[in-house]
């Protein structure tokens, strides 16, 4: 394999810049990994739709956020469900059937205490459950039925944030205080932070380029330091902060895409038509840490060309897997990872409806 940029810029204080060509280079692993065959055990009339989130407790249970359970015309449909399945992919539950804030589902977390957070982005709400599936917390609010409830548009330029709403949130996280922190996502392009309460403490970011800003951020993880990940996916870049939103660094991923790379739909991309944006190799769809105490490490997916990639936490690409594709072992948009160990690694996906556990098998 050729040998390849591995990208991580640190920023402390003022910024600092650093040519390409100063950075270290070197072959990056391939990991070998399986995918557990036939691993959820769904009933026989209930079906995954796009397979949006994916989380698990400390009793290895698994929780599967998808776009399934859709009613109404296929715009304006309501598409987001819960399902709860056993260590061993046995269904075991739905978790807030018909609750108020389904709409659109993005991502659902656990914390250490084994509640369960669902991020829905078209309903602009943010639910906390107790480990029972009972709603214990909400943050946001969407809109009335009885005004015109249509969706949040993107104009130019953006519409100022409001304090403690949330316009397509995409993913949350928490410090280990307890505090709460919301990547507040598709419109507003902040960060949120409340305390461990739910009272409302900052935010911080807007649209843009620079340090400190994003364009959709994506996913969010916290170290056990409470140092906080953002996936900044437009900008094709993973941002760290500490848990005041103090900037940190910058980590980029610039893995070219093999020659023979893919694409899930649409012809390939080549010299004349580049990947951009979200569909850049590299640009993070989906981050999550493996949890301490010990060493932790950062993974993070890409849409194109379809890889998973295994980093220490300073940005240093460790390894990567994966490749798009409808089979086993590739992926379709990976749009959320849990990590509960180093080497075990559930991936949910949209394009592909499914949710696979990898096994990885990392060389000595």
């Amino acid at each position: 394999m050729k040998n390849v940029a591995l990208i991580a810029l640190v920023f402390t204080g003022a910024s600092l810049t650093a040519a390409a060509a100063d950075l270290p280079t070197g072959s990056v692993p391939e990991i070998r990994f399986d995918s557990v065959a036939d691993f959820l055990k769904l009933p026989p009339d209930m079906h995954l739709g796009e397979a949006s989130g994916v989380a698990v407790n400390s009793k290895k249970h698994v929780f599967v956020f998808n776009r399934g359970n859709t009613n109404g015309p296929a715009y304006g449909a309501t598409a987001a469900q819960v399902l709860e399945f056993g260590p061993d992919g046995k269904f075991l539950r739905e978790i807030g059937k018909n609750l108020y804030a389904w709409s659109f589902a993005h991502t659902v977390r656990v914390d250490k205490d084994d509640n369960l957070w669902a991020v829905d982005k078209g309903s602009d709400m943010i639910i906390k459950f107790n480990p029972e599936g009972r709603v214990v917390m909400v943050f946001g609010r969407k809109k009335e039925a009885s005004d015109e409830a249509g969706p949040w548009t993107r104009v130019t330029p953006p519409r100022p944030h409001v304090d403690g709403q949330f316009r397509q949130p995409t993913d949350v996280t928490w410090d280990p205080e307890g505090n709460i922190f919301i990547s507040d996502g598709y419109i507003n392009s902040r960060i949120a932070k409340y305390t461990k309460n739910g009272r409302w403490v900052k935010s911080w970011g807007e649209r843009g380029t620079k340090e400190g800003e994003f364009n959709t951020p994506h996913s969010i993880a916290a170290d056990a330091k409470g140092n906080i990940y953002v996936a900044d996916r437009e900008n094709s870049r993973i941002q760290v902060f500490d848990h005041d939103g103090k900037f940190s660094k910058v980590i980029k991923i610039d893995i070219p895409a093999p020659p023979d790379a893919q694409v899930w739909q649409g012809n390939a991309f080549t010299a004349a038509n580049p990947p951009a944006g979200s569909r850049r190799p590299g640009s993070p769809w989906a981050i999550c840490i493996t949890p301490g105490p010990g060493t932790q490490y950062l993974y993070s997916a890409d849409a194109y060309p379809g890889r998973v990639y295994k980093m220490s936490l300073d940005g240093t690409v460790l390894g990567m897997l994966g490749s798009t594709g409808r089979q086993m072992k590739e992926f379709g948009w990976i749009h959320e990872m849990a990590c509960p160990s180093e080497n075990e690694i559930y991936v949910a996906e949209i394009l592909n409806w499914r949710v696979q556990k990898l096994v990885l098998h990392p060389a000595k």
